[in-house]
């Protein structure tokens, strides 16, 4: 048995967790689950949205799986998805975004993985005023290190999954000293891949590229900022947030989750999505050598949606509810 710390989060979290837990156990997982507390919920019960306790035990089992989490508001707390990849140097956050049988879009061959740098750019919080009220400046970091670690990482990944090109985004033309590093560093990592074809683009014409033909992307990298937008932008070509996962990996810690958000106005109607956190957790089994068990639950999830779409939920074009598509996915195991 191999010890995972669940987060189940707020709000759709509790539902999408215990159906993914179900799912996970009719697979035959070998999952041990540590369940731990943060988000909104664990402010208002503990007075910290992030508790010692939660951090003490994935510093102890080095891998969690984490539902949506609601960060409070106004209470000085900064984001805690942020908080936790910060501290355990998540430096490569990963995006998969596949066109998935019978879910609605016009988009019908998108198969593309972004790698998003994790720990850098502008988000690293630098920010500070010149004139209170009336000037604000924000500072973005770019290492070569930390570069060099999130490129290769994509170039390991689309050798070890077979796949072909590897697409590095920035903005050279104009932060030529921050992402003109990124990219400089992103052709000297290239000539180490020779058999993976390597090319860069202006996050602009990305954007505008992805939504002309997204079928030329294979693995696609960038810096943070960037990262954050273009991910959430391959998310809405096959269906949405709630049908993709996502992986933050470091070198020894690593965290799989939910991009979505914690859905309040549903919750507890048992009209959640699990698919987002389900597909988070087949990447938590790949990372675990679980792979044929990751494969066997994928394929019920297709089956599912080619066969009893109407177990689904409404969001995706069903009429089932968050239980119906649990049993359906289960069944089919």
């Amino acid at each position: 048995m191999k010890n995972v710390v669940l987060i189940p989060g707020d709000g759709i979290g509790i539902e999408i967790t215990a159906a993914v837990k179900t799912i996970l156990e009719t697979a035959g997982a070998p999952i041990n689950w540590i369940e731990c507390e943060a988000g909104l919920g664990a402010y208002r019960k503990l007075g910290n949205p992030l508790p010692d306790e939660t951090v003490a035990a994935i510093e102890e089992h080095r891998i969690a799986l984490k539902g949506p989490l609601t960060t409070p508001v106004g209470t000085g707390f900064r984001s805690i998805n942020v908080a936790l990849r910060q501290k355990f140097n998540l430096f490569s956050n990963i995006r998969p975004a596949i066109t998935l049988p019978n879910v609605d879009t016009q988009f019908k061959s998108v198969d593309m993985v972004i790698f998003r740098e994790n720990t850098q750019g502008l988000y690293i919080g630098k920010e500070h005023w010149i004139d209170e009220n009336k000037h604000a400046e924000s500072i973005a970091v770019v290492t070569e290190e930390a570069s060099r670690k999130i490129i290769t990482a994509a170039f390991e990944y689309a050798r070890t999954k077979e796949m072909e090109k590897v697409t590095l985004v920035h903005k050279a033309n104009i932060l030529k000293l921050t992402t003109g590093l990124f990219l400089e560093v992103g052709r000297s990592v290239a000539k180490d891949f020779p058999d993976i074809e390597f090319q860069d683009l202006i996050v602009d014409n990305m954007a505008m590229q992805m939504v002309m033909r997204p079928e030329q992307f294979d693995v696609v990298v960038t810096t943070n900022l960037f990262g954050d937008i273009l991910s959430d932008l391959a998310s809405g070509l096959v269906g949405g947030l709630g049908v993709t996962g996502s992986a933050n990996i470091g070198d020894d810690a690593a965290m799989f989750e939910a991009v979505h958000g914690s859905a309040p106005d549903i919750a507890g109607q048992n009209k959640a999505n699990p698919i987002a956190l389900l597909f988070s957790s087949l990447m938590m089994l790949e990372h675990l050598d679980e792979k044929p068990i990751a494969e066997n639950i994928r394929k019920a999830i297709y089956k599912t949606l080619v066969e009893k779409k109407v177990k689904c939920t409404m969001d995706i074009g069903g009429k089932g509810t968050t239980d119906s598509f649990t049993e359906a996915v289960c069944s089919n195991l």
